[in-house]
């Protein structure tokens, strides 16, 4: 279970990136926030199951 969040972590990171460059490269700022936002959320957890994994060590 574990892997499968990292994964989802890592994915929603790069999708946040790549909301964010479009945004940017169109002049979307909406679009440019919601991907900062998205790679907030995708560190967040990625943070979260380092923390898990760091405890079970």
């Amino acid at each position: 279970m574990a892997a499968d969040e990292k994964t989802e972590a890592k994915t929603e990171q790069a999708k946040g990136k790549i909301k964010e460059v479009a945004g940017r490269t169109v002049g979307n700022e909406r679009l440019t926030a919601e991907g900062r936002a998205e790679q907030a959320k995708g560190d967040a957890r990625q943070a979260k199951e380092k923390a898990k994994d760091a405890l079970t060590d």
